[in-house]
């Protein structure tokens, strides 16, 4: 967008305020947030996801829950044999969870073996969990160096961003969705009790997923700038679409054991939502490229119309700069860089400067960093809704591959 349709402060000057009275954070990203199908109580029968398969699965367990928590960890255990524990422990308990087993009873002398949040028969309620390694894993202190996954390092700075070390990267992030926030709390209660002499808390973020009751008519969630968000995303249920854009593959050159697994990129994105709602309409909208109320491409009538940008080649309709039209241009060349977007906004109060803390918690799955993410990140440098957000933190990680049996956990073969 061109200076001259700028008006009004600009988001520098707008957040001066805030970064004097409270650190900022950083992230940037695509700011598609959650799968376009999410749960609506009012049909959908909540169930227990089910855990064993070739591939973790939450990532793309649907409908999407309502509600999202992220918590990374800071990994405590003395050697190789304590994480294999880890692990052990950590797949037997999100079993547990996401099964929906009762607690078992326990002599009233001592503390109970839950917290009783969800009482004796835990409900069904769509609870998956997703366990992802960060780069610092692999460091020297377990002998995985020669195992890292090819791609994954330490999330560098990015276009716009102000990370926070606090609030960013981590050895292991838990990724948990479901339909309530008790779920979730007695959850991570659970796996941290469970967990506690080898894991140490270092951020964690919660949020909603904008599936409960808030969709448009027409199904598609929006996010905290008002937009419809999620329209052209992946679509989970395709076997072949996960497989060629999602898991980890063979032919990657991955460790053999990463062969089922994804990477996970994860951005903290602070919105600067009193900033955006002064700012015109039409402005908005060019911005994202598409009509606020409908979700249409501009000069579409429908939300799911091909914007076409071979016939827009000057980006008359469509600004060449416009979000939808940097995040996925929809050519050939690009066609290996589509992700599966899996976030959910925050709130979280306000800051130092009396503005509201608000925004969007992105998280993208994807077969490789470098064609999916970091090449849409690329695209996304210096676009004009940089004027309104802000990445504050998070970090890259890798999905570890299913759990197939029984007599298996979570990272077996890589510890193997």
């Amino acid at each position: 967008m061109s200076a001259e349709r700028r008006t009004g402060l600009s988001r520098r000057r707008f957040v001066t305020g805030t970064l004097g009275a409270s650190a900022a954070l950083g992230t940037g990203a695509t700011l598609g947030g959650c799968a376009a199908a999410a749960s609506d109580p009012t049909t959908h029968a909540a169930r227990f996801v089910p855990f064993d398969g070739a591939t973790q699965t939450g990532i793309t367990a649907l409908p999407v829950p309502a509600r999202g928590l992220m918590a990374a960890f800071s990994v405590q255990a003395p050697d190789r044999a304590g994480l294999s524990t880890l692990f052990t422990d950590l797949t037997d308990e999100i079993r547990s969870l996401m099964g929906g087993h009762p607690p078992a009873v326990r002599d009233p002398a001592f503390p109970p073996v839950d917290s009783g949040v969800l009482g004796e028969n835990p409900p069904p309620d769509d609870l998956s969990v997703v366990v992802g390694a960060g780069a610092s894993l692999f460091d020297d202190r377990f002998g995985l160096a020669d195992r890292r996954p090819t791609e994954l390092v330490t999330m560098p700075f990015l276009a716009n961003d102000r990370l926070d070390p606090a609030r960013s990267h981590g050895d292991l992030l838990l990724t948990l969705e479901a339909g309530h926030t008790d779920t979730l709390q007695f959850a991570l209660r659970q796996l941290m009790r469970r967990t506690r002499g080898e894991l140490v808390l270092h951020w964690l973020i919660d949020g909603y997923t904008r599936g409960s009751g808030v969709a448009s008519a027409g199904g598609t969630p929006r996010n905290l700038l008002g937009f419809k968000d999620g329209t052209a995303n992946l679509d989970a249920g395709d076997q072949a679409v996960t497989d060629r854009h999602v898991w980890v593959d063979a032919a990657d050159g991955a460790p053999d054991w990463a062969v089922g697994g994804s990477y996970q990129a994860v951005r903290v994105i602070r919105m600067f939502v009193e900033f955006w709602d002064r700012t015109q309409l039409a402005e908005q909208e060019a911005i994202i490229g598409r009509h606020k109320g409908s979700g249409a491409p501009l000069g579409m009538p429908n939300e799911f119309d091909d914007p076409n940008y071979a016939e827009d080649p000057e980006g008359a309709r469509v600004a060449l700069d416009a979000h939808i039209r940097l995040a996925n241009p929809r050519t050939p060349e690009t066609a290996d860089n589509l992700i599966l977007r899996r976030g959910f906004s925050f709130a979280r109060g306000f800051d130092g400067a009396g503005r509201l803390d608000q925004g969007l918690a992105f998280v993208s799955y994807q077969r490789s960093l470098e064609q999916g993410f970091l090449a849409v990140q690329d695209r996304l440098s210096g676009e004009p809704l940089e004027e309104y957000i802000l990445p504050e933190g998070g970090g890259f990680f890798f999905a570890l591959p299913g759990v197939t049996g029984p007599d298996r956990f979570l990272g077996d073969a890589m510890l193997g």
